[in-house]
């Protein structure tokens, strides 16, 4: 009967922004702790489109440890075809980072959205049902979305970048984005089963 037993398996998240030195660390690290809280199975990781195996903005870490958060070891990743085909869900900080993505995979498209984006849907159509699995939720929200309307850039779908910016700036970067996280994982994850099990697969 061994064909029978499960193993649940963790839901892969990527945040992508440009560098990946500032926003999407930090909603990496935002996110991830968020799902730890819930006791959701979970790995999240980052990626940029720009360089590789740069630190974090000394103000990105700042702002972080006032959240209780270290990402000091942080290294940039450059966004890849095989990070991408390998997510469940791609978080991208801005329109253009949905596009980088999909240029990359296409048939990515269904489970990549700015964090904006997918935070406003939800809120739009409805969180998670019970019972509901983490790909039958994103195609919902997926429903009616093209990809022209990620051309350009919209202030509706983009966090916008604090990089060179003011500590002030990163500070309300940092505020923007846990009000986003905290509402998605209310969103996606208030009653679905703890551990997640969006994804379950043989033994």
């Amino acid at each position: 009967m061994a064909g029978a037993l499960t193993t649940i398996r963790s839901i892969d998240v990527l945040v992508v922004c440009t560098g990946n030195i500032c926003r999407s660390p930090m909603a990496e690290a935002l996110l991830r702790h968020r799902l730890t809280e819930r006791g959701v199975v979970a790995r999240v990781s980052s990626a940029g489109v720009t360089a590789e195996g740069r630190p974090p903005s000394s103000a990105a870490v700042e702002v972080m440890a006032d959240f209780g958060l270290a990402i000091a070891e942080h290294r940039s990743s450059l966004l890849s075809p095989e990070r991408v085909a390998g997510a469940d869900l791609i978080l991208a900080m801005a329109r253009e980072h949905v596009r980088e993505a999909v240029v990359l995979v296409p048939d990515a498209f269904p489970r990549t959205f700015t964090l904006k984006e997918l935070v406003r849907l939800g809120r739009e159509r409805g969180p998670r049902g019970e019972g509901e699995s983490m790909a039958g939720w994103l195609a919902r929200m997926h429903e009616g979305r093209t990809p022209l309307a990620h051309l350009g850039s919209s202030p509706d779908d983009d966090v916008a970048d604090p990089i060179g910016q003011r500590m002030a700036v990163y500070e309300r970067t940092a505020d923007e984005l846990a009000e986003l996280i905290d509402s998605l994982v209310e969103l996606a994850w208030h009653n679905a089963p703890e551990p997640d099990a969006s994804r379950l697969a043989p033994i």
